[in-house]
């Protein structure tokens, strides 16, 4: 006995639901390049940051720097008359109102040294000036550059010896004693005018109680 054929059943569908043809379509997109503006929104925000780094930066760096050079400049002048018994900077405004050491404004390379007993209180102190500045503190204190001697060493060998003065440098040197009633003190000045525009003062400010 003969079974009659079944008749093929007809083609199922692709279970993923797409052709050949729609895979290809569907990674089209893939590698599209971004638009002008976004890359463009890239570059700019790139070089904004750049700027805020210099800007911050690089000021920073030269406060650095700087701090540092002035750090040192400091350590350095400390160094150089530590070993003399000099402080370098400006004495008090009551030291210099009571030894009578009115040191003009702008002065550079002042330096200071005080000494006491129970019989005299000494004030040493230098400073850089210009001319118009020497006029005025002679004058503040009761004098004047005609005063001035040439070659006359007024402050003693044993002040000197105190804080390291030597005075041997190139002159013209000059000098002067300026006597005071005690209690008000006597100062003994001595001036280095190597340079003409800038004369270095010396002063020995004494006191007696």
């Amino acid at each position: 006995m003969t079974v009659p054929r079944q008749p093929s059943p007809p083609d199922s569908p692709d279970p993923s639901g797409s052709s050949g043809s729609s895979g290809s379509s569907g990674s089209s997109g893939e590698g599209r390049r971004p638009p002008e503006n976004h890359r463009h929104m890239i570059r700019r925000r790139w070089l904004t940051a750049t700027i805020i780094v210099l800007l911050i930066g690089v000021p920073a760096g030269y406060l650095v720097i700087s701090a540092n050079q002035s750090r040192n400049s400091g350590r350095d002048k400390e160094d150089k008359y530590s070993a003399t018994g000099l402080t370098a900077g400006w004495p008090s405004r009551v030291q210099r109102r009571l030894y009578d050491v009115p040191i003009p404004p702008y002065s550079r390379e002042v330096a200071y040294y005080e000494t006491n007993n129970w019989r005299t209180s000494r004030l040493y102190a230098q400073f850089l000036t210009s001319n118009k500045g020497l006029d005025k503190f002679l004058k503040k204190i009761g004098t004047s550059t005609k005063t001035l001697k040439k070659n006359d060493i007024t402050i003693s060998k044993r002040d000197r010896k105190v804080v390291g003065w030597e005075f041997t440098d190139p002159g013209p040197w000059l000098g002067l004693t300026h006597v005071q009633k005690d209690p008000v003190p006597t100062l003994d000045v001595v001036v280095n005018r190597a340079n003409p525009q800038h004369p270095m003062v010396y002063v020995v400010s004494t006191t007696t109680p």
